[in-house]
């Protein structure tokens, strides 16, 4: 039991450093209470001399444990004062054994504790990580709690004078350190740092005590100690820091010989360090543990040194390290084998000189990071090999063993260092190894680099090739596809050909598709106003006044309540307008109409694809069209072709009324409108074709300014353009030679003039200033989109284009034909149609159309006729088939003062001018004959007499206003595209309330009035306008103060928006004042012609 007790307390003494004060006090109070022990009845002797002894043993451990403590704290040797028997007599009680209550058998808890419950284990282990972290805030009740030790509380204590100890007799020691009396707490800890702080408590029993300690009273003799002279120190040069870390050293040699209290044995030692180091370290086997086991000497720190990679194994250091760790026996070949590989280290790269911790060295060959590797050295150099192969960066091993150096950051400083592997030990052979792997890495490397560029370069060729057979596979399948197609279409237009009387006299269906094929770089250019230009076609409806016609037609966008709604009550008052009663019943033509949206346009919102496009990836759309023509003739009626039209009409197995995409290709831009006018024997204005190269741009222009010196201006087109976008201008007034051309034509006859010798000097003359010309005052129609002629010029060139002569001529009217090419199944079958013809009205650039005048007034209707017909023939030779439009100038030439007219464009496809002309005639009831060039509209109808007699009143008031004659005459003027912001502030209901409340209308009974085209239902700044009136210049002041009116409305002076309403109420002054001047000047002719015949009277 004595043993038992003795071990506990030496156990919690050595875990705890407060406890032994505590025992003390405990041992102290235990032998008074010896001697007062009284023998009572029925009690055994009780062996006072053993218990005496283990009290006296157990006194010495705790001495012992309590002095090791305060070395490793202050590094200075404290002893407890011994205890001394408070009394001499003692009282001899035989075979006394203490109360079982009071001392507890350890033997039975620790066989009853044997094995912990993992709870246990838990608590032990979050018990021993608060141990080695002091700065814990819940130290202080770990400690009361499982050691029952409870912390002083230091901000609180007042400073007291120094308590001697008393000093225990017996060999001579240094002078004992206490605490200083400001603090009176011997175990006052020094400073922490906060590296300390991470470290733990294991950490503080190695760091030197930096506290301000006084001498004890009792100053023992020091033994005298003569260190050994080592002047290699002083020699190596190194730096201040490893100076100071050798007088360390030196320092604790004295300290440790003249003390002689034992240091604290190994396994004392790594239990400080906790036992989380032990959890982390391999388990070490029985042999090494017997092997390594040190022999108790009074030394607790062994360092020693390694000069320029040598250990002096006769250095008294070096014999304490290797007398305390028995190297001499048979377990001592490890750690020889790892010093061997250690020095090697050291000469390898030439370190002056390296401090070695012999405690750490010892603790990483017992941790089992060396074992295996240390071993098999056998205790030769050289034992492991670096990971380089020649020595240059040392290795795993060797890296571990730099751990147990003290002045390992010099060291690594001194082996970093560029250069120095070739200054030490094996250096040659260690750089020939060097330069030989470099070489042969080079050369690896650089064979490496060719074959892997060879690698990529086959794997790209292989990629490429095989990414080229799938698109020549995929562009073959789209090509076969496309050709059935159209195979598949040429045969359904050879259908509708054999068959088009029969259908276009037969009930039918006529799919609208009001589809602009443009490029995708027009598409995207017109951005906001391309679907709105694809809407604006609503006048196609009115083919349902036709009974035998359904009308089927797609919208690019959703058509509102409102749009739908107009567009219904204008077709239901078919009658009113036939009857002349506003109040007759609706006509149920409006049912045979039908309103589709593909759902694909709310998939791409931004790609601006053609209706056609949209249409044919809305597989709805296509089955609800499928279900509607179901049993009925159907045909397309298409805008401007496109490829994908006849991919929608496969999908509906139904005819185009149309050209083909490629024909329309090649003779619906500007060079092919030319050759279509040309071969149809129809007048051109001066030009060429087919331009592509600035080379061919300088002579053509030089070539015909030379012919055509009376010219003034020069046009250039760009194939493929629209709206006059394309356009450029070049006026030869700015020609510097043009005075003397002229003066050269005319020192020449007319028909001379036409040779080439007479006009080559001039031509040269012209070729060489035309880039100069160009360059300087060509301008763009549309600064806009074409800023400068540089960028029209790469425009023009990418795309081809015509250069023409702009009449010569102030006065120039430009004119716009619709005609239909019927198919026929014969060469001499088919008729040419011509649908609409009216005056065009420019903006302010003179070649933007804005509207027209209908019925045209500029040409003789019979000359227009034969034009139209010729072009119209010539277009169906070619397999030009559908709508088509012709637009022409006609003015009168200067030198022959004689009318002209040119053919100068032909857009194919159904146009806003047939539209809103076919609007026209549904709302008036008129018919327009462009043989006679009349727009006429019926009689009213007659009102059949009232049998009722009249009053006397209106009697006299039909005799005083007789009823004005009727005029069937009319001319309309239209605007297909009215712009204007701030309409899209304005609903549309409010609109037609504010043009009612101005007197904006249509009279039914008169058949006059104005009418709107409406195009979009939630943009909203886009419609057209028509008024219809007797005359064309009321019919012109009407549309002019209506644009007035209406911008008035719906504008304030801070908000004017952006419109074209100006530009069109411009071109109208000019043209009333044209119209003007042709009255005066045909009032002034007849008066001059009636004189004769009054005189000859």
């Amino acid at each position: 039991m004595f043993e038992l007790l003795e071990k506990e307390m030496c156990r919690q003494s050595w875990q705890c450093p407060f406890f032994p004060l505590k025992v003390q006090d405990d041992l102290k109070q235990l032998k008074r209470s010896i001697h007062q022990i009284s023998i009572q009845e029925g009690v055994q002797n009780l062996d006072v001399h053993a218990l005496e002894t283990a009290i006296h043993r157990t006194e010495c451990g705790i001495q012992r444990h309590a002095e090791d403590y305060l070395k490793s704290i202050n590094k200075h040797i404290v002893t407890l004062p011994c205890i001394k028997n408070p009394e001499t007599n003692l009282v001899q009680i035989p075979q006394w054994r203490p109360p079982f209550g009071d001392l507890p058998d350890r033997r039975l808890e620790k066989s009853r504790n044997a094995e912990p419950s993992p709870g246990q284990k838990h608590k032990a282990t979050l018990t021993l990580r608060l141990l080695s972290n002091p700065t814990h805030p819940k130290i202080r009740d770990v400690m009361c709690q499982s050691y029952g030790i409870q912390f002083p509380d230091l901000p609180k204590r007042q400073p007291n004078t120094v308590s001697l100890q008393k000093v225990v007799t017996g060999r001579a020691v240094g002078a004992l350190a206490i605490m200083p009396s400001l603090r009176n707490n011997f175990f006052l800890a020094p400073p922490l740092s906060e590296q300390d702080m991470k470290a733990g408590l294991a950490s503080l029993l190695e760091k030197p005590s930096d506290l301000s300690l006084v001498e004890a009273a009792v100053l023992p003799k020091a033994a005298p100690l003569h260190l050994r002279e080592d002047s290699s120190l002083h020699k190596m040069g190194g730096s201040e820091k490893s100076r100071r870390r050798a007088r360390e050293v030196a320092r604790s040699k004295d300290e440790d010989q003249v003390t002689m209290t034992p240091p604290p044995s190994a396994s004392s030692k790594a239990s400080d360090k906790g036992s989380e180091t032990r959890m982390r370290t391999r388990p070490i086997p029985p042999s090494m543990q017997s092997i390594l086991a040190p022999v108790a000497t009074p030394h607790r720190l062994f360092p020693f040194v390694i000069l320029e990679g040598q250990l002096d194994v006769g250095a008294s250091d070096f014999l304490r390290f290797r007398q305390h760790y028995c190297m001499c026996s048979r377990g001592g070949a490890q750690l020889e084998a790892a010093l061997d590989q250690l020095q090697s280290l050291l000469r390898r790269f030439r370190v002056p000189m390296a401090l070695v911790s012999g405690e750490r060295l010892v603790e990483l060959l017992r941790s089992g990071a060396l074992e295996g590797r240390a071993g098999s050295a056998g205790g030769g150099h050289g034992a492991a090999v670096p990971v380089d192969g020649h020595g240059c960066k040392p290795s795993a091993l060797e890296m571990r063993l730099l751990q147990t150096l003290e002045n390992r950051e010099e060291v690594e400083e001194v082996m970093g260092r560029p250069g120095r592997r070739y200054r030490g030990e094996g250096a040659t052979e260690a750089a020939a190894v060097r330069i030989q792997a470099c070489w042969r890495r080079h050369r690896a490397r650089s064979a490496y680099l060719v074959w892997r560029r060879r690698w990529l370069a086959a794997g790209t060729i292989a990629i490429t090739w095989l990414m080229h057979a799938q698109l020549s596979r995929v562009r073959r399948a789209l090509q076969a596809r496309r050709q059935h197609c159209l195979h598949n279409c040429q045969l359904r237009a050879k259908y509708l050909a054999d068959n088009w009387k029969r259908i276009s006299s037969s009930a039918r269906t006529i799919i609208h598709l009001p589809s602009l094929g443009f490029s995708q770089e027009q598409r995207f250019s017109l951005w906001g106003l391309f679907d709105i230009m694809q809407n604006s076609q609503m006048g196609r409806l009115c083919d349902v006044f036709d009974e035998d016609v359904h009308v089927i037609y797609l919208a690019p966008k959703p058509v509102g309540e409102d749009l739908s709604e107009y567009y219904t009550q204008l077709l239901a008052m078919r009658k009113a307008v036939q009857q002349g009663n506003q109040y007759a019943p609706p006509d149920p033509c409006y049912k045979r109409v039908t309103i589709l949206t593909p759902e694909a346009w709310q998939y791409f919102p931004t790609h601006h694809m053609c209706l056609s496009t949209i249409l044919w990836h809305s597989p709805r759309a296509l089955r609800r069209i499928r279900q509607l023509i179901a049993g009925r003739e159907a045909y397309i009626v298409a805008g401007v072709p496109h490829p994908d039209d006849l991919l929608v009409a496969e999908a509906l197995n139904v005819p185009i009324l149309g050209p083909e995409p490629s024909v329309a290709q090649l003779y619906g831009t500007k060079s092919g409108g030319r050759r279509v006018f040309t071969s149809a024997g129809v007048p051109v204005p001066p030009g060429q074709r087919d331009i592509y190269t600035l080379q061919q741009l300088h002579e053509t222009l030089a070539d015909l300014m030379t012919k055509h010196l009376h010219v003034q201006r020069w046009l250039f087109k760009v194939d493929g353009e629209l709206c006059g976008r394309g356009t450029a201008y070049c006026n030869i007034c700015h020609l510097p030679s043009l005075a003397w051309a002229q003066q050269r034509r005319a020192s020449h006859q007319p028909q001379h003039w036409d040779t080439e010798w007479a006009k080559e000097e001039v031509l040269i003359r012209f070729l060489e200033e035309v880039p100069q010309l160009l360059a300087k005052h060509a301008k763009p129609t549309h600064p806009d989109i074409f800023p400068t002629w540089d960028k029209f010029l790469s425009h023009f060139l990418r795309y081809g284009g015509v250069v023409e002569a702009y009449p010569p001529s102030d006065s120039v009217t430009c004119l716009s034909v619709d005609m239909l090419v019927e198919p026929g199944a014969g060469a001499g079958e088919g008729e040419v149609r011509v649908l609409s013809c009216g005056d065009q009205l420019h903006g302010p650039t003179g070649l933007e159309v804005l509207g027209w005048s209908v019925p045209q007034t500029s040409v003789c209707p019979d000359t227009l006729h034969q034009l139209c017909t010729r072009v119209g023939h010539a277009c169906r030779e070619r397999g030009i088939l559908g709508y088509l439009s012709i637009d022409l100038v006609t003015f009168v030439h200067p030198e022959s003062n004689q009318q002209q007219v040119w053919a100068v464009d032909l857009d194919l496809g159904y146009s806003n001018q047939l539209s809103l002309t076919e609007l026209t005639l549904a709302m008036s009831g008129a018919t327009l004959d462009c043989r006679t060039s009349r727009l006429e509209v019926p009689a009213p109808a007659i009102q059949k007499p009232s049998t009722r007699r009249k009053t006397l009143s209106q009697t006299l008031n039909s005799i005083a206003a007789p009823e004005k004659p009727f005029v069937p005459s009319r001319y309309a003027v239209i605007g297909s595209r009215l712009l204007h912001t701030n309409l899209s502030m304005v609903h549309y209901h409010v609109f037609f309330q504010m043009c009612k409340a101005q007197g904006i209308g249509f009279d039914i009974k008169e058949r006059q009035g104005t009418v709107f085209a409406l195009h979009d239902s939630s943009e909203r700044y886009s419609l057209g306008m028509v008024t219809l009136c007797e005359d064309l210049q009321e019919s012109l002041m009407t549309f002019a103060r209506n644009l007035s009116t209406i911008h008035q409305e719906i504008s304030a002076p801070n908000m004017q928006g952006v419109s074209n309403f100006k530009d069109f109420i411009k071109e109208i002054d000019s043209v009333l004042g044209l119209t003007d001047q042709n009255k005066t000047q045909e009032s002034t002719k007849d008066l001059s012609e009636a004189a004769p015949k009054s005189d000859q009277d």
